[in-house]
């Protein structure tokens, strides 16, 4: 028998993990509409009065901890929020002095902190500069698009803040990425949001998030609604316009959605592939290559992705951050423990595992595989409850996309192991093969 062994570092078996840790909690400096995490200071009873701010033992225990628990050269440690540079530059530095404690020979330690901007100044990008976080900035586009929505406690729009913050980035040479919510105002307007922050804002990375939650998302965990309550895919209460609609308001729909993705693609593929990075389109790349993706709402497997609350609790997943999907605490019980436990391991292969008879039957299963299960609240046309509420928007995305992916990957010497025109099931008499053919 050939026994073939897995990746080792420092002559043992591999270990990776990672948590989103939230250190000041759900609190936040300013009160954007669509925030899905605002609610859960309610949700999880913070204590009236007191500050949600990891005390100095929890933060120990959870960075030694999370060190402890991985066996890789390297460690990358996620800090979110709420705000979480509210909690001010000594809280930060105090975190680099715990790891450089207790970070092991040959190890490096990262960092990367997601943040609105509005706080940040010279000393704090000196630090991130200094000590090379990687850094998540939030923001939506244009200022009328940007400040429909990311207001600060008073109403008044943070564009301007923002933007302070985009000068001080580039000024200090910090190495950050922009998070740009799609809902129901920007996915109307793809190329002006994506352009503004390739040529304004001239974004090193951009991640876009599509904006999906139920009216009932602030009390209901996902996967306990009643199937009754699932509505088919297509039905107009669907749509966040509808005067009945189940979802926000502000949330794209699923066509906005898949509009906005393929205008986007458009652009890129004529304009910026090579020069600007695109997480969606980059990991599309690599799906129909037949590499994993690298993404935990498109891949096969999630759960890989814990959160924890700046007491210690800790959740299965920063979307399921809600009682019934707690899996302990740092406190009680260890936190590599908890992250390779079989209940989370139940929860990541879920997944793929709860799929319904369209999504098996799907020409581009692999590249989405349901998508994230927290959007899983609408039934098959067929009635078969648990189908993602992007369905059709993915879909119609990837329909576009096929062919050019598929051109980029045989331009450039890579094998195309998915997609309509994947290498070994196409024939030379085909009039599609022959298209991506010419083209390649």
């Amino acid at each position: 028998m050939l026994v073939t062994q897995g990746p080792q570092f420092n002559g043992k078996a591999s270990k990776r993990l990672h948590v989103m840790a939230k250190p000041i909690g759900a609190a936040c400096n300013i009160d954007c509409t669509y925030c899905y995490y605002l609610s859960k200071q309610d949700l999880l009873e913070y204590k009236k009065g007191c500050s949600p701010k990891m005390d100095d033992e929890t933060l120990e225990t959870y960075i030694r901890q999370y060190i402890e628990g991985q066996n890789t050269p390297e460690i990358i440690f996620s800090w979110q929020g709420g705000e979480p540079t509210i909690l001010g530059l000594a809280y930060f530095r105090k975190i680099v002095e715990l790891q450089k404690k207790y970070q092991p020979a040959g190890v490096k330690i990262a960092n990367d902190l997601q943040t609105n901007g509005t706080l940040l100044n010279d000393e704090w990008c000196e630090f991130l500069a200094q000590h090379q976080f990687l850094v998540g900035l939030s923001i939506d586009g244009p200022e009328l698009l940007h400040n429909a929505y990311r207001t600060n406690k008073a109403g008044r729009g943070t564009f301007k803040q923002v933007m302070k913050a985009v000068d001080l980035l580039h000024k200090h040479k910090v190495k950050f990425a922009t998070l740009t919510c799609v809902n129901n105002l920007t996915s109307k307007n793809p190329l002006d949001v994506y352009r503004f922050l390739r040529d304004v804002v001239k974004s090193p990375q951009m991640q876009f998030i599509p904006i999906v939650e139920q009216k009932t998302f602030r009390t209901t965990a996902p996967q306990t609604w009643h199937p009754q309550t699932q509505l088919r895919q297509g039905d107009k209460r669907l749509n966040p316009w509808h005067k009945n609609s189940v979802v926000e308001p502000w949330c794209t729909s699923a066509e906005a959605w898949g509009d906005f993705l393929i205008a986007v693609f458009d652009e890129w593929v004529n304009n910026d592939i090579g020069k600007v990075f695109v997480q969606y389109f980059e990991a599309s790349v690599e799906t129909w290559m037949g590499r994993k993706n690298p993404l935990c709402t498109l891949g096969e497997i999630c759960g890989k992705g814990l959160a924890m609350e700046s007491n210690g609790d800790v959740f299965t997943c920063d979307h399921y951050v809600y009682p019934e999907y707690q899996v302990g605490n740092i406190h009680h019980q260890k936190l590599d423990e908890m992250a390779y436990s079989s209940e989370q391991q139940k929860f990541g292969f879920a997944k793929s595992r709860t799929l319904t008879s369209q999504c098996q039957q799907c020409d581009y299963k692999f590249a989405c595989y349901g998508e994230c299960p927290k959007n899983r609240f609408i039934r098959t046309k067929d009635g078969e409850p648990g189908l993602n509420y992007l369905c059709a928007g993915w879909k119609k995305f990837f329909n576009h996309a096929d062919s050019t992916l598929t051109y980029i990957l045989r331009a450039t010497g890579h094998p195309v192991a998915n997609g309509k025109f994947r290498d070994g099931l196409l024939k030379a008499h085909s009039p599609q093969y022959s298209y991506v053919h010419n083209r390649a």
